[in-house]
């Protein structure tokens, strides 16, 4: 049970990276108001780095900013390790 919750917050956060990334682009390119970059790098950090990868490089969004260019990537490396060791130990 305790897998299945993880599963589905893993898959609920990813897309909704993916999602933010995407209205983010669409809002800056109408010229609205924009999603705050932290609350995109905060989606990543809650274990939604993939989601948010996958909209970056989708969308081409935020690629010319190192925090994000750099940071996700790195973060969703660390996360898929994180995730590895914990579904191997469970």
């Amino acid at each position: 049970m305790v897998l299945k919750i993880i599963n589905f917050y893993l898959i609920l956060i990813n897309f909704t990276g993916y999602i933010f990334m995407g209205v983010d682009k669409n809002k800056a390119i109408k010229n609205k108001k924009r999603i705050k970059e932290n609350t995109l790098f905060n989606i990543a950090l809650a274990f939604g780095s993939i989601g948010v990868w996958i909209g970056m490089r989708k969308f081409h969004h935020k690629t010319k900013h190192q925090k994000f260019s750099i940071g996700v990537p790195l973060i969703a490396i660390l996360q898929i390790i994180i995730l590895i060791f914990f579904y191997i130990n469970y």
